[in-house]
């Protein structure tokens, strides 16, 4: 007897996280499948095929496939898990929906009575549409490029309170963007970017910065899964299940990023938090000067600050692009805003904080240019308005490393939770 096949189907999948998790569920098969569109029909005929699901851009494509699809999916317009049964027959289901109502109840984000905006016109779109129907909303309203509502005229809906990304901007590798300006919705009260890599896409750290409730893909992505898991195995999964994936898949791939002043000690608690985790560990300027072939001093003194800015940037945005790392920025990483996104967007911060007067400053060139204190004061905002914590080292770097650990512990998995 062949093998049977589960795995997730789609065309690019290179940012996908859903092997791991459907592993964590017990389904260690389970592996990507990238297909072309002429390959698509091909391959769901197999007959060994035992569960799949569905990404971009195929969602609405394998409907055609399948022998009998599910009245909720079939009322969405969309299929995301496909199960061949005993009977021989492809049968199609939609479990986004099920992740997309636990990633908004999560997050505390009710639609009943809300105006809701969905930007795109995709699969996921049409998930997220449904699911604001379903539970209320009085107007459901999807923005596209080239549609009525569209991106040029979205001021006739500045009445919106509840956003929706069902679109691919800001998701990796593509980083850096995002689909709208949030201020263009000045009314908005909360949301919700179906986008999971990074676990903070630049349009959530907007919607934080604006303090509003919001809630990144990742829930949606883990929930939906147990739920396909369910239709794969015929089997009942406890909803802890969920909580306990996602505690575990946030806590693994999240970055643990140290800043803080020159002679802070963010090198030393670093290198205990690697040990203690066994984590890889990265001190920013060590790499900066690995890759200048010199020190850092030397950096300055031969090419200026502004050349070591940006060797500093591009140092830091490959740290920040790989996943489960312990980074040690440099004390003046944060004078940049874009450097600030990039450890936000992968990464837990922390502000290593020490006394003045214990703060080391040879061999340390902007430490030296006017009084620490200055210095200290100019860039308390940077250091505060990154960090999502500041953690006191004036104490044993050991000390600060366990501290640090057991908040990334009890914290990292539930930025948004709000209530279950």
């Amino acid at each position: 007897m062949e093998e049977k096949i589960y795995g997730l189907l789609g065309r690019k999948l290179g940012h996908s996280w859903s092997v791991p998790i459907h592993k964590a569920l017990g389904c260690n098969g389970y592996r990507l499948i990238e297909l072309e569109p002429d390959e698509l029909a091909p391959f769901l005929a197999k007959k060994n095929i035992g569960g799949l699901n569905v990404t971009i851009p195929y969602k609405r494509d394998v409907m055609a496939c399948c022998d009998v699809i599910d009245e909720g999916a079939q009322s969405i317009g969309s299929v995301n898990t496909l199960v061949r049964k005993p009977d021989g027959k492809l049968y199609g289901y939609n479990t986004d929906i099920n992740g997309f109502l636990y990633m908004a109840a999560r997050a505390g984000i009710s639609f009943d009575g809300k105006k809701v905006v969905v930007l795109g016109s995709g699969g996921a779109s049409l998930t997220a549409q449904a699911a604001a129907r379903q539970r209320g909303a009085r107007e459901v309203v999807v923005v596209s490029r080239t549609g009525s509502n569209n991106y040029g005229n979205l001021e006739r809906h500045d009445d919106t309170d509840i956003l929706v990304n069902a679109t691919p901007v800001g998701m990796w590798p593509d980083l850096g963007s995002q689909p709208i300006d949030l201020k263009r919705l000045p009314n908005l009260e909360a949301v919700l970017d179906l986008i999971y890599n990074p676990t903070r896409t630049d349009l959530l750290l907007q919607a934080e910065k604006m303090g509003l409730r919001r809630a990144g893909g990742l829930s949606m992505l883990v929930n939906q899964a147990v739920a396909a898991e369910e239709r794969f195995f015929e089997r009942s999964i406890p909803e802890s299940e969920t909580e306990r994936i996602l505690d575990d898949l946030q806590r693994d791939r999240t970055n643990l990023v140290l800043v803080g002043m020159p002679g802070c000690g963010k090198t030393t608690v670093g290198m205990e938090l690697s040990r203690i985790t066994r984590r890889p560990f990265i001190d920013l300027d060590d790499e900066i000067a690995r890759l200048a072939g010199k020190s850092i001093p030397e950096i300055f003194r031969k090419h200026g600050e502004p050349a070591f800015r940006a060797l500093e940037r591009k140092v830091l945005a490959q740290a920040c692009d790989k996943n489960g790392q312990i980074i040690a920025t440099g004390g003046g990483a944060v004078l940049r805003k874009d450097n600030r996104v990039v450890m936000r967007r992968t990464g837990r911060v922390y502000f290593i904080r020490r006394d003045l007067d214990q703060l080391a400053v040879i061999g340390r060139p902007l430490s030296v240019k006017g009084t620490m204190k200055e210095m200290y004061h100019f860039r308390l905002p940077l250091y505060t308005e990154v960090s999502d914590i500041s953690v006191d080292n004036n104490e044993l770097p050991e000390e600060t490393a366990r501290k640090i650990w057991g908040d990334f512990c009890k914290n990292s998995g539930n930025e948004y939770l709000i209530r279950l």
